[in-house]
């Protein structure tokens, strides 16, 4: 066996190293504070050099520096040639023991052409910057997306000046309710194609895979929901939150979803992020 695969696996066989591997998978691309990988994990700042040390020699993980502060990110390439590496070797002439490649999302069929796809936004409290997403996208292409959205720990009413916001931009806000991530998981739920997260926070909770396989990406934003200051100044912070993220629904939404492969399909909607903090 390859000695870096050896690597690989024995760094990853640690519950809490293990942990911080997906947490770092579930934030890509961003690269990701030190700090904020030890409060997400609860763990001590010494103690999580340890785990990043050992992930970096590995190989699995990639470091880079920002002012004073050491920044994280998965070493995608490695990580893909390490799944590859173990498929292959376990599929090879037992195919049967495998579990199936998520398949390409193509609608080849007459069947498929009529289904629209599902697409769930998540944010911590589903107030603000979730229902952005649900309603832009809705309102954009309605025609070919089916909008959702939701909170790891929802608020109990919506944000008022989200509410405002949308109202003045022509939303239908009637649809719009603040909801719990179970709405979603439970029997009877749509199942999902794609899975977007819009704040850091809840990409760092460690939920539930989701059925089917969705698409999943990490497009965080600040909370504009933390603003303070004047009326003026709190409604410019919700006013940024709504652009930037119209920007990415609108980048995905020119995506040729139907003819991309899904390898393919992930990297685009995984650079949507990057691109739009590059600008």
């Amino acid at each position: 066996m390859d000695s870096r695969v050896v690597d690989k696996l024995t760094a990853l066989a640690h519950a809490q190293r293990l942990a911080l591997f997906r947490l770092l998978m579930r934030r890509y691309p961003d690269a990701v504070p030190a700090g904020e990988l030890a409060a997400a994990l609860g763990v001590a700042q010494n103690t999580l050099s340890n785990y990043l040390s050992s992930l970096r020699n590995a190989g699995l993980i990639a470091q880079s520096r920002a002012g004073r502060s050491l920044l994280y990110r998965i070493d995608m390439a490695e990580a893909a040639g390490l799944m590859g590496y173990l498929f292959s070797d376990c599929c090879r002439g037992r195919p049967e023991l495998c579990p199936p490649i998520p398949r390409p999302m193509h609608r080849g069929s007459a069947a498929m052409n009529d289904r629209k796809y599902n697409v769930l936004f998540i944010c911590t409290g589903n107030s603000a910057r979730s229902i952005f997403g649900e309603s832009l996208l809705r309102h954009e292409a309605g025609d070919r997306f089916n909008a959702y959205s939701a909170g790891t720990h929802p608020y109990s009413q919506l944000n008022p000046f989200a509410v405002e916001m949308l109202q003045g931009k022509g939303h239908d806000i009637s649809p719009l309710r603040a909801k719990t991530i179970a709405e979603f998981q439970g029997e009877g739920a749509p199942v999902m194609d794609f899975v977007f997260t819009v704040c850091d926070a809840a990409a760092n909770e460690d939920c539930p895979a989701w059925p089917g396989q969705p698409i999943s990406a990490h497009w965080g934003l600040p909370d504009p929901v933390k603003a303070t200051g004047t009326d003026a100044e709190k409604k410019l912070a919700f006013q940024q939150a709504y652009a930037a993220l119209r920007n990415r629904i609108l980048a995905f939404t020119a995506l040729p979803i139907d003819s991309l492969s899904r390898s393919s399909l992930q990297k685009r909607v995984d650079e949507i992020a990057q691109d739009m903090e590059t600008q």
